[in-house]
């Protein structure tokens, strides 16, 4: 077996964003507008550009201040984005999570009610009810959705598994893991690519949704779940089960490294969200050739969600020109800028499919999000917990890297569902 996940910790890094964060140069003149997000590489760091490029176009008078901050799929962002807020120095708009990641900060008093903004601009009757449903807190919404993504996909090495003998993507996670050992055995590629430990929790929520089909797994995440059931242990298992397969360092990497590993041939298997099909794109990578994809294991009919989306901080210092943003994010131009390029599907219903039909990948996954799958939440990408859950998950998945002790691990969860 090849050697376990060895754990890096990122704290170090993340005190260190938090220390060295800075905003613009908040003149509050209307001549700039600055942008917060954690966009920096592949096809979302491309997608940003393109709406850089368009908000330029529309508003030559207003420099764009682009604030992202790289790693940890927005771990080091937030870090730097919360002192900032507590430091009443909020950037213009930033980017987060829709869904339960955003209630922090709306109880804090950190961001504007967008009520005003989605009746002026049409939104509630360009969106899915399912969508707007889950943005709404107390009956207003605070932020604008520039996208849907899937989160439960297995993306594959073709060349690797033809090379293994196997035929078919596993539909299973037993299917998985045997096609992880028989990798192992009959090349040198890496089974499971992973990178960063905010990978492994992407990876865990689609084992736990494999395992337990999406009603339970929808239901470990209401305030006080039953973690401490056979069925958990045997997710969790199957979740140890294939951490034996991953590599040594890549606790220092991030996701386009995993995603370049399979597609480079380096590795056989990654679960990642559909972002990676953006970033495939970029490095003219071929579906089909070099890369392949398919619902993570034990997950096809269900679409693990996510969608990203844009807020108006309370005392924004450029307000006119972050609406003038909001603006082209929500429109049906900027979403079928953005969305081809990042890897991802528009969040409103009227775009054009025509934008997508260059991407095998994105053409089947807007039909079938169109053809109203089974839904769940994903719990890393905020849409089903707040950050004080999602870091007490964070906290025990890195204990456990660091130890090995599935039954800590299993103890930890229950515990931090208990908190809630």
């Amino acid at each position: 077996m090849r050697a376990r996940y060895t754990q890096v910790s990122a704290a170090v890094l993340a005190a260190a964003l938090l220390a060295s964060g800075c905003g613009g140069d908040g003149g509050g003149d209307g001549t700039e507008v600055e942008v917060f997000s954690w966009w920096t590489g592949g096809g979302e760091e491309a997608g940003l550009d393109a709406l850089i490029e368009r908000f330029e176009e529309d508003h030559p008078d207003v420099e764009f201040v682009n604030a992202a901050v790289a790693g940890g799929s927005g771990t080091n962002a937030q870090a730097v984005l919360e002192g900032r807020l507590q430091s009443q120095d909020p950037p213009d708009s930033f980017q987060g999570h829709a869904g339960a990641e955003l209630q922090d900060y709306i109880e804090a008093g950190y961001l504007q009610p967008l009520d005003d903004f989605f009746d002026e601009q049409g939104l509630q009757e360009a969106m899915p009810d399912q969508l707007t449903e889950q943005i709404t807190y107390e009956g207003s919404v605070y932020s604008v959705p520039v996208n849907v993504h899937r989160s439960n996909v297995l993306w594959s090495n073709p060349g690797v598994l033809e090379e293994a003998g196997i035929e078919e993507s596993p539909e299973t996670l037993d299917e998985l893991i045997d096609a992880l050992e028989t990798v192992e055995q009959e090349t040198d590629a890496i089974p499971m690519a992973v990178g960063a430990q905010w990978t492994v929790d992407h990876l865990l929520e689609s084992v736990l949704l494999g395992s337990l089909g999406t009603d339970a797994y929808n239901e470990l995440w209401e305030p006080g779940a039953d973690w401490d059931t056979p069925e958990v242990t045997e997710a969790l298992e199957s979740f140890e089960q294939i951490m034996e397969y991953t590599q040594e360092e890549s606790a220092a990497e991030d996701w386009q490294e995993a995603s370049r590993r399979v597609s480079e041939g380096e590795a056989a298997f990654n679960v990642m969200g559909d972002w990676a099909a953006g970033y495939f794109d970029e490095v003219g990578a071929t579906a089909g050739e070099d890369y392949d994809w398919a619902p993570s294991p034990g997950t096809d009919g269900t679409y693990m969600w996510l969608s990203d989306s844009f807020t108006l901080p309370e005392g924004a210092p450029n307000e006119d020109a972050a609406r003038s943003w909001l603006e082209l994010v929500s429109s049906a131009e900027g979403q079928d800028l953005f969305n081809p390029v990042k890897g991802s599907i528009p969040a409103r219903d009227d775009t054009d499919p025509a934008a997508y039909e260059d991407s095998a990948y994105l053409s089947e996954a807007l039909a079938e999000w169109q053809d109203e799958p089974e839904l769940a939440g994903s719990f890393w990408h905020g849409v089903t917990v707040g950050n004080r859950w999602k870091n007490d998950v964070d906290t025990a998945v890195g204990l456990y890297l660091g130890d090995g002790d599935l039954g800590t691990l299993q103890e930890s969860l229950h515990e931090a569902a208990q908190a809630e």
